[in-house]
């Protein structure tokens, strides 16, 4: 029925027409959602659908399939519906929704180990094959044991076993990538070729899907391929050979740590090498199917009436459950009839419509004729009983065009409608953005009420009249934002400069808005074992240089070094020094107006005894905690506690969060850590391995000034290559972000890994997203963006992601004159970079820089990135030409170095 047929969504590229693009971001209609946030004073956010929205996804607390890692696409109108639509009709509002939702598929592993085809020797080799029938990207991580050996049942094979392309994790297993022989093969498998003069006595592995994470086990233990005779009753149930099922295990294993369990084995035992044997073991998987909805409103200009398309790629029957609002209470009303085909009444409360098959067959269709006077449409789609599709949680909310927002006809029957012109486009984004700050203004009011009457009843707790005003702040910020891109360049931008150069102070997620951060540590600073002393010779220099916040490592005592693999919490004592020079320290960077952030590892802690059965999990000290402290699906611990509410970290036992006691004190460790040492806020490790909100808990209770945390995963590649598009690794950080409530940011590793690419490859068209903002998380969540280019993970002696050699200076001009909170590394700042980065950071304070400043992109092409920030400081990096525009401002060149150059208005 519908007068509109959409094809499947098309990713932009850096090849798409600017014109189509440009004629989407004038689309004069906002879409509105309802944000609910999972805390006592919930309350709903009017935003529109731009990369904010994506903010306040907490779609993993509603039973329905949420829409987290958003991405819009393009959804193109057949050239015959498009003259049908446009024959008679203004069309206000278009927009293609991503839809995800999960399936299990079935499938099979299969373990063979064979005489070796491919060895013509006179001891003939072995050959142990592994394969999955399940597409995706699998690893095998593997490892071996030796004969004799009591050590470890996990340990590094020999080189001549290791197939192409295997790499090695720590000092006790191999990564190797499953691969497809040919391209019509059902099966990825990698072939392993066993010495038989070899000592390994077995190989265990664990299968991994790096699309989803998930890792697969064998019973809920390490698949275990014995190669001796000896071992094939060593029991457990996970010996491939023996009858049973295959499990999985969603969250179990890290790319870190080793195991600690060991196996006690009889030297004497008299073994003989297995023959060869072939197993397959069923397998499931849940895969992410993607599909799309997009929705049109046309405003008849005959009858005045909204008609409102809904098209859609979903398969099978396809049902929306809607209804209609009149005012911005979102309140779910039936409009009068008629109503479409196939359609029903539920509860007198909504209504619910099967969409009609398309006359192609591919998806579903349907149209609704609406009222002039109804402000909004709200609808969730169902596929089955237990399978409802909705907007991150909440219901998707269209708003309808008002009547003074729609030009009427100038004749009677007219069906002709007039070029848009540039003015007519402008009238239209007035239009919109009128519509859209008066709803952020009437949501201010409504929180301004319940703060008000709720502070009347004296009811409300500190904590939810901080999250309202925090949340009033934000709307704030994006209304004037909003504002400010509005304004028509002719008017005088000084009474603007002095509301946009001070950014207030929020809370610890943005500090001041303006700190400038510095690690002041690297890999190596431990082995000096006096690291505080060393740092308190360099206090002056740091502070004259402009750093306001610096962080330091690790204090606590710890099994490794570097101070990343905690014990006692409490003791000070550390290879960087001991507890008085730390607090001096300290005190001498107050001393010069110096914040400082202390490295917490929460996420795991190393264990002083072992239990009953062998196994460290037994803690000692001021936090003598048992195993019930240690998160229940990391096999290596035993641990008794609740499953982990993230990944695993598999060097050290994994702590529980959700363990009152586990909470209390280290909520308790925190507050010490604050009175004693003087910590104003907290760098975070690892935080993937645990829930952002345990993280919103502990600040709450430690109020720090400032607080990031380290979310680092891969982001999306495509045969090796980095994807243009990485909303979906943003997405993942800014839903940490988000769980935390905005009470800690975050490292934006996203715009780290499109620096590299840039810069390594050339391509200066990667740092615009689709919608002409920074791809990182600092084109979304500005404020909570901590950017960097190095720190002692990825550059110092580890270098394990170091940024592209003589490239650095190119990186800090990016970050050092964009928006968010910008990192400088320890070994940047005291190198032959000093000069140029102290004069960037200059700049960046003289013209009041800020987390939340302004970026318009004035070219993104192969060879030249140049941008235009807060309307005072242009900038370009890449070996390409560019000059600032010449107009209001007069533009002089402040710094210049090989490949980049700053420019500042006058």
């Amino acid at each position: 029925m519908s007068a509109v047929s959409v094809e499947p969504f098309l990713r932009y590229s850096r090849f798409e027409k600017p014109g189509y693009a440009r004629s989407r971001r004038k689309a004069a209609i906002t879409v509105t959602t309802a944000a609910l946030i999972k805390s006592p004073s919930s309350f709903n956010c009017c935003c529109s659908l731009i990369p904010r929205r994506k903010l306040l996804s907490n779609a993993s607390y509603f039973p329905f399939l949420d829409l987290h890692r958003v991405k819009t696409h393009t959804a193109r109108a057949s050239s015959t519906d498009t003259a049908l639509v446009e024959s008679t009709n203004d069309v206000v509002f278009k927009e293609t929704f991503p839809l995800s939702r999960t399936e299990m598929t079935e499938g099979k592993i299969f373990v063979r180990l064979d005489q070796s085809k491919a060895k013509e020797k006179e001891d003939q080799w072995q050959q142990l094959t592994v394969g999955c029938s399940l597409p995706g990207k699998w690893i095998l991580h593997w490892g071996v044991s030796y004969l004799d050996d009591t050590g470890s049942e996990w340990d590094q094979p020999p080189e001549n076993m290791r197939p192409p392309g295997s790499i090695p994790v720590k000092d006790y297993a191999i990564e190797t990538p499953l691969k497809k022989a040919s391209e019509g093969d059902k099966f990825h498998q990698v072939k392993i070729g066993i010495d038989p003069k070899s000592p390994v006595a077995a190989l265990n592995f664990v299968l991994k899907d790096e699309e989803t994470g998930v890792w697969y086990q064998h019973k809920g233990r390490d698949f275990k391929v014995p190669l001796v005779d000896c071992l094939l009753d060593s029991g457990g149930g996970n010996v491939i050979g023996a009858k049973g099922g295959f499990s999985m295990w969603p969250d179990a294993l890290a790319s870190e740590g080793k195991d600690s369990s060991s196996r006690s084995k009889d030297p004497k035992q008299e073994t003989r090498k297995v023959e060869g044997f072939y197993e397959e073991l069923p397998i499931a998987k849940f895969a992410v199917i993607e599909n799309s909805v997009t929705v049109s409103v046309i405003k008849c200009l005959k009858t005045a009436k909204n008609l409102l398309y809904l098209v859609t790629d979903l398969p099978g029957e396809v049902v929306v459950h809607w209804g209609v609002c009149r005012d911005d209470a979102k309140k779910w009303e039936i409009p009068a009839a008629p109503h479409p085909p196939e359609t029903t009444v539920f509860k007198n409360k909504a209504l619910r419509t099967v969409l009609q098959a398309k006359e192609d067959g591919n998806g579903r269709s349907g149209s609704f004729t609406l009222d002039e006077d109804l402000v909004g449409f709200l609808f969730v789609l169902k596929l089955n009983d237990s399978t409802w599709l909705n907007c991150m949680g909440n219901d998707f909310y269209i708003a309808l065009p008002i009547s003074s927002s729609i030009p009427a006809l100038s004749g009677a029957g007219q069906s002709e409608v007039a070029p848009v012109s540039e003015n007519t486009v402008g009238a239209d984004q007035e239009v919109s953005h009128a519509i859209y700050t008066d709803g952020i203004i009437n949501e201010i009011r409504s929180l301004v009420s319940d703060f008000s009457s709720e502070k009347r009843q004296k009811t409300k707790t500190k904590e939810a009249q901080e999250s309202i005003l925090q949340e009033i702040e934000k709307l704030a910020a994006e209304a004037y934002s909003i504002f400010r891109s509005s304004i028509p360049t002719f008017l005088d931008e000084t009474a603007l400069e002095s509301e946009a150069t001070e950014a207030p102070k929020i809370c610890s997620g943005t500090g001041t808005g303006h700190e400038i951060l510095l690690q002041g540590f690297n890999w190596e600073s431990h082995k000096l074992g006096h690291w505080y002393m060393e740092l308190k010779q360099k206090i002056e220099e740091i502070s004259s240089l402009g750093f306001t916040v610096v962080w330091l490592p690790p204090p606590t005592e710890s099994v490794s070094p570097e101070g990343y693999m905690p014990k006692d919490l409490y003791n000070l004592n550390s290879r960087y020094g001991n507890i008085d020079e730390l607090k001096d320290l300290v005190k001498r960077f107050h001393g010069k107006g110096v914040k400082v952030l202390g490295d917490a590892v929460l996420n795991h802690r190393c264990a002083h005894y072992k239990n009953g059965n062998g196994v460290w999990n037994i803690f000692g000290g001021r936090l003598n905690w048992d195993d019930r402290a240690v998160v229940a699906d990391d096999p290596h611990f035993q641990g008794r506690g609740n499953k982990s509410s993230g990944d695993n970290f598999h060097a050290a036992p994994n702590i529980d969060h959700s363990q009152e006691f586990v909470r209390k004190d280290l909520k308790e460790w925190l507050l010490w850590l604050r009175k004693e040492i003087g910590y104003d806020g907290w760098r975070l490790d690892f935080v993937r391995g645990f829930w952002g909100g345990y993280v919103k808990d502990y600040l709450d209770a430690s109020e720090p000034y400032f607080a990031v945390g380290e979310y680092w995963d891969s982001l999306s590649y495509t045969y090796g290559e980095l994807d243009h598009d990485q909303d979906a690794h943003r997405q993942r950080i800014v839903d940490w972000i988000n769980a935390t409530s905005g009470t800690a940011g975050a490292f934006d590793v996203t715009t780290k890994g499109i620096l590299h690419t840039t810069l390594e490859r050339c391509e200066y068209w990667r740092l615009s997203d689709q919608k002409g903002k920074p791809p990182g998380v600092v084109g979304w969540w500005p404020s909570r963006a901590v950017t960097f280019i190095e720190n002692h993970d990825t550059g110092s002696t580890q270098g394990h992601w170091r940024f592209p050699s003589g490239k650095e200076m190119q990186g800090y001009a990016y970050i050092l004159t964009h928006p968010g909170t910008p990192a400088v590394f320890y070994d940047h700042i005291f190198s032959h970079y000093q000069s140029e980065i102290a004069a960037l950071i200059s700049l960046r304070n003289r013209n009041k820089i800020h987390c939340r400043s302004t970026v318009k992109i004035t070219k993104a092409e192969r060879d030249v990135y140049a941008a235009i920030i807060d309307e005072k400081v242009a900038v370009k990096i890449g070996p390409g030409h560019y000059e600032p525009p010449s107009g209001p401002y007069s533009w002089s060149s402040k710094i210049e170095g090989r490949n980049y150059k700053v420019w500042e208005a006058s």
